[in-house]
């Protein structure tokens, strides 16, 4: 029992130490002062915003509304629309005839071999004319400023690509109880201090909700046409661009962004499995995960039932090992203004999401395919089919 309970004290102290270091690395974006006035299409640096759109009709508006009361930047906001078979298109319409900063765009048919993301943000990027562009998905809305801060970062940080989290704004119980752990997850396990230091591809990570990015560099690596067929842009596509040799980097979002990324359970459950195979379930990572993760997370809890029968050493290491497990997610939720709920369920929650990584590694080796926006994809990433237009 006692070498039991040892691993499971190192199993969680890990994230936890990491956790810790990473906090320091990974901070908000620098403060910029506002422009003393306040003018539409001021001087300022040029930044182009792209937004991929389909069928986002219920929050398209707020988020174009975001973009444009941005101050301080040479604004051009794109939205591409996706083969959207509800009101997205007229909406954003609406808006391009009251702001020329704006523009609407329409996707060409999705071709083979493509997701549909990687394709609309590819087309996005042959149509920006400015220097840096920010990739934000239509749920994601900006706060007052982000514009300019993110330009900085770039700038101050020297990197070719940037991603933030955005503070995750959650409603149902499955999404309280499993989006803070995207940044358990990500500060938990990846060593921000050698991501900063190397360039290689095993310290890629990012949020696909949220990406800013350097155009020159974005052409040279070839950007989302590299990455055509994931659906994990969020790992894939800044794993992408230091295999071509540029830095990239993370910030925290909590006070840039926000987002609502789901909107019930089983949008949680879909869109959590969805790309699972490129991350956490991929074949050669799930198995020490569930290790660490279960391990380190889950089972400090499940051996509380034996504290009876434990040794004082075993239940001094049995302590630390709780303390370890539940003080990341505590931090985190005060941090980046999560719900307590998911920090107080936490050996809950991340079970759950192993059970959703382990039957997306069985539904990809039983070669059943993805369903997302409409979409099906393969294992492999390529679409499979296209589901036929709701019927009014």
């Amino acid at each position: 029992m006692s070498i039991l309970i040892l691993a499971v004290l190192v199993f969680a102290a890990i994230p936890a130490v990491l956790f810790l270091v990473n906090l320091t690395v990974y901070r908000p974006l620098p403060d910029v002062p506002q422009p003393a006035e306040r003018v539409a299409g001021a001087s300022g640096p040029a930044v182009s915003v792209l937004i991929p759109a389909r069928n986002e009709e219920g929050v398209i508006e707020e988020a174009i509304r975001s973009v444009l009361d941005q101050d301080g930047v040479e604004l051009e906001l794109i939205v591409l629309d996706d083969q959207s078979t509800d009101r997205t298109a007229g909406i954003v319409a609406e808006w391009q005839r009251i702001d020329p900063r704006l523009q609407l765009r329409s996707a060409p048919v999705l071709p083979a071999g493509w997701c549909g993301k990687q394709h609309a943000c590819h087309t996005l990027a042959g149509i920006a004319r400015h220097p840096v562009w920010v990739f934000m998905d239509a749920d994601v809305r900006l706060q007052p400023g982000a514009l300019r801060r993110m330009h900085r970062f770039m700038a101050d940080r020297e990197v070719a690509l940037a991603s933030g989290v955005p503070r995750q704004i959650t409603g149902t119980f499955l999404e309280r109880l499993l989006l803070p752990l995207i940044h358990f997850v990500l500060l938990g396990y990846l060593p921000m201090p050698f991501m900063r230091l190397l360039k290689s591809p095993a310290f890629a990570a990012g949020c696909g909700q949220l990406f800013v990015a350097k155009a020159e560099a974005y052409r040279l690596c070839g950007g989302h046409a590299g990455i055509r067929q994931s659906l994990h842009d969020g790992l894939t596509l800044p794993r992408h661009f230091r295999a071509a040799g540029f830095r990239t980097d993370l910030f925290d979002a909590t006070d840039t962004a926000t987002c609502r990324m789901y909107r019930s359970g089983g949008e949680v459950w879909r869109g959590l499995g969805k790309n699972a195979i490129e991350g956490l379930a991929h074949p050669a990572r799930i198995v020490p995960m569930t290790v660490l993760l279960f391990g380190g997370q889950v089972m400090p809890f499940v051996l509380l039932a034996a504290w009876g029968v434990l040794s004082i050493n075993d239940r001094l290491m049995l302590a630390g090992a709780l303390s370890c497990a539940w003080l990341p997610r505590a931090l985190a939720a005060a941090r980046f203004r999560q719900p307590w709920l998911s920090a107080v369920l936490s050996p809950l929650g991340v079970s759950v999401l192993l059970v959703i990584q382990w039957l997306a590694l069985v539904r990809s080796w039983s070669g059943r395919p993805a369903h997302w926006k409409g979409r099906s994809y393969a294992p492999s990433g390529a679409p499979a089919a296209e589901s036929p237009p709701k019927q009014p």
